[in-house]
């Protein structure tokens, strides 16, 4: 599998001014495609320091991908920290020059001067042309490195590999991509889900692990020779290890028996389970402010199976759309098991809904107290 590694340019990348978007995106094409991506690198507007990552990368890694500096201005150094890393001399494209010229006529726009900069191009480039924006793109070879330099505005940049980058890497590399199989897993942290698979070692395949709220995801990376076989029975294995925590199995060459396997969030995966039951939602809730509602709302379709949402954030509004007892609130309080059951059963009473959620609690940053201190929340099902 040949390596692959991301070079970002731009002080706004290193001052954390902007997130670098764009080499996370490139990365998972990358991994896509059958590279293994070894380094990020971020560097600002300084030419020395260029030049020295330049010739650093170089024969470190098959592929590197760059982003950013390519523009007009004085700190837009790219090109010229290439022509000082591989001794190729800057040199002037005319085609460049009339697709630059081209796009500022399109916007009844007069191309400033400074923008003739971006029509120098390292000697013995290949120039990646840009219909989305002023910037060329441009490839070359630093040692047995490919260089690929691209715009860093995410959407000049997305475009250019899409149309110009992707066609030439399979024929180039001879690419074999692996597949990605995904765990998504709710209610179980990631130090619980190792201890759960213990000391996995299996030739071909690579576990890892990724948190995002409110899910933890078990990825299981298969290398390009690992046949169907040897994929169902590992799947098969850590399946049973994670047991229920996995609400849902992804990039499955075919489904394993008793378990979702159709992909998606939580909302998503609940979603299609009650359209197949033919059943409905509806949820009332309090502290969560509608979110479960939203993500419920978010999943394409879910019109077939959410009925409705209610935020009853007072006590009044509970008693009043969802029946809940003055006396029980009295009594109990609205963050109660009680007040939960009520609200649960008041919502799916009046919406008519097959299951109904019910959320009560203290979000903070204030109103806890030592019986019922800040993070305390209840749910119930009717």
């Amino acid at each position: 599998m040949y390596a692959a590694e991301l070079l970002s340019q731009g002080d706004e990348v290193v001052t954390g001014q902007i997130a670098d978007t764009n080499s996370a995106w490139l990365s998972s094409r990358l991994t896509e495609l059958g590279f293994s991506v070894r380094r990020h690198t971020a560097v600002g507007d300084h030419l020395d320091d260029l030049v020295a990552v330049l010739r650093e990368i170089s024969g470190r890694a098959a592929l590197c991908l760059c982003t950013g500096g390519l523009g007009p201005t004085t700190d837009d150094l790219t090109a010229e920290a290439v022509a000082l890393a591989f001794d190729a001399p800057l040199t002037f494209d005319p085609v460049a020059m009339e697709q630059i010229e081209a796009m500022f006529a399109r916007y009844a726009r007069s191309m400033p001067e400074s923008n003739r900069k971006q029509a120098w191009l390292p000697r013995g480039a290949v120039r990646l042309d840009n219909r989305w924006g002023t910037a060329p793109g441009f490839a070359v070879a630093g040692g047995p490195t490919w260089f690929v330099f691209m715009p860093g505005v995410p959407r000049e940049m997305r475009q250019m590999f899409e149309e110009n980058i992707v066609p030439d890497l399979q024929p180039r590399f001879e690419l074999a991509p692996g597949r990605l199989i995904t765990f998504r897993t709710a209610g179980v942290g990631e130090s619980s889900l190792q201890e759960r698979l213990g000391d996995f070692a299996e030739s071909g395949f690579t576990l890892g692990y990724r948190t995002v709220l409110p899910e933890n995801q078990v990825k299981l990376r298969l290398d390009p020779q690992v046949d169907s076989a040897r994929e169902r029975e590992v799947v098969r294995r850590i399946a049973t290890a994670l047991g229920s925590a996995v609400f849902t199995i992804e990039g499955l060459t075919e489904p394993l028996p008793g378990v979702d396997c159709g992909g998606g969030d939580l909302a998503e995966v609940i979603g299609r389970q009650l359209a197949t039951a033919g059943a409905t939602f509806a949820v009332a809730e309090s502290c969560t402010g509608g979110r479960v509602a939203s993500m419920c709302t978010a999943v394409p379709g879910s019109s077939v199976w959410f009925l409705e949402g209610l935020i009853t954030y007072s006590d009044a509004a509970k008693q009043r759309l969802l029946g809940v007892s003055k006396a029980t609130l009295a009594e109990h309080g609205a963050v109660s098991e009680v007040v939960a059951r009520e609200m649960a059963a008041g919502c799916r009473g009046r919406s008519g809904a097959t299951y109904a959620l019910a959320i009560t609690g203290i979000a903070g940053p204030g109103g806890g107290s030592l019986e019922k201190p800040i993070g305390t929340v209840h749910l119930a099902l009717a």
